[in-house]
């Protein structure tokens, strides 16, 4: 039953990002320059939440991916194993090749970087592939078949996801998140950030 809510959980997250994504690229072409795309708009989501993970994962000091907040949270080190087995995951069988890489089995700042990186790497050529021709394409693997729109907007979806919990943990150790750099201290009162509902390059 848990798989199950997670599940929906994943798919309604990709359908707001989709709904987002949709209304940003519609905005910007009312701006004037190049006619708005679809796949334009994740794409450029896509890349905004890869700079935030990769930042995020160089400035935690190596003492600090081991740093968990309660017993019950996974620790620094492994949120960053997680986004890169999950993307891995998806971007891999998007791409026709399905792999895993077992980041879930390092520890070190150095191998998990690393292991990120391996996974922007498989998720690149797959997002820089995607056209607005190519969205529906019915993608096969992983528990039935699925749609590649579907499979990268969730991947972008659940990225954000986990940086905002990534985000969290910078905080505590005193470590302001790359996505907030340069805004200067967080007014008396406000929070760390908002949910799903919040654009996904928010400050945290």
């Amino acid at each position: 039953m848990k798989r199950f809510w997670m599940g929906i959980g994943t798919i309604i997250c990709a359908v707001v990002l989709i709904l987002v994504l949709h209304g940003k690229v519609s905005a910007q072409g009312m701006q004037g320059g190049a006619p708005p795309t679809m796949s334009g708009g994740i794409k450029q989501q896509y890349n905004a939440v890869k700079t935030n993970l990769l930042k995020a994962a160089d400035v935690m000091p190596e003492d600090g991916y081991s740093f968990t907040p309660t017993p019950a949270e996974r620790n620094f080190g492994g949120w960053v194993a997680h986004v890169a087995d999950a993307q891995t995951g998806t971007c891999s069988r998007v791409a026709g090749a399905p792999k895993q890489i077992n980041a879930a089995s390092k520890t070190s700042k150095a191998d998990l970087v690393a292991a990120l990186k391996d996974s922007f790497a498989t998720c690149d050529a797959v997002y820089d592939a995607l056209t607005d021709a190519n969205l529906g394409d019915s993608i096969a693997g992983g528990r039935g078949p699925g749609i590649r729109l579907t499979l990268l907007a969730g991947n972008v979806a659940h990225d954000n996801e986990c940086y905002g919990s990534m985000a969290v943990y910078l905080r505590l150790k005193g470590i302001v998140p790359p996505s907030t750099e340069g805004r200067g201290p967080a007014p008396a009162g406000a929070g760390m950030g908002g949910g799903m509902g919040a654009p996904p390059t928010g400050g945290r």
